[in-house]
């Protein structure tokens, strides 16, 4: 089970990266530093996107708008990052016995 826990946990930090990734790359783009018509970076923007999009997309529909700023990345941290908490809170003890 502890296998299991290191398990969830490296693929929590691994998405992190990922949204992290994301947005930074959608800042880049949007404020035209890199250019998507690039073959390498419009693979690696389409790819983030699917990613996370899937996730980010129910969190933006739950927020208010906010005049254009998206902070559904910050909000998907923070439930990423409540939900390893939990994992180390509840999940670690158990085996430290």
């Amino acid at each position: 089970m502890r296998s299991l826990a290191v398990l969830i946990d490296n693929i929590i930090d691994i998405y992190t990266w990922i949204v992290i990734a994301s947005a930074i790359m959608s800042w880049l783009v949007a404020f035209g530093v890199v250019n998507i018509r690039n073959r390498f970076i419009s693979v690696v923007v389409d790819m983030l996107f699917k990613l996370t999009e899937p996730v980010l997309r129910p969190i933006r529909r739950m927020l208010p708008n906010l005049g254009g700023v998206d902070i559904s990345p910050v909000i998907l941290l923070l439930g990423l990052f409540f939900i390893r908490s939990l994992l180390w809170e509840y999940v670690w003890p158990a085996f430290m016995h």
